[in-house]
C-alpha cells in the first residue's frame, strides 16, 4: 500500500511539473489518503503484535 501512494505521489510530481493542476490534485489526495491508511494499518498491527 505505501507502493501506491509513492506511485500517485510521483505522478501528482509530474502532473504538476508539466502543468496539469487537476490531475495532480487527484493524484495527491490519493497519495495522501493512501499513505494515512498505511501508517494506520501499521499502527494497528505493532500493536496487536504485541499483545500476541
Amino acid at each position: 500500500m505505501l507502493r501506491y501512494s509513492i506511485i500517485f505521489l510521483v505522478v501528482a510530481i509530474i502532473a504538476g511539473i508539466l502543468g496539469f493542476g487537476g490531475i495532480a490534485g487527484a493524484a495527491t489526495g490519493i497519495a495522501k489518503i493512501l499513505f494515512f491508511v498505511f501508517v494506520v494499518i501499521f499502527v494497528i498491527s505493532l500493536i496487536t503484535g504485541r499483545k500476541a
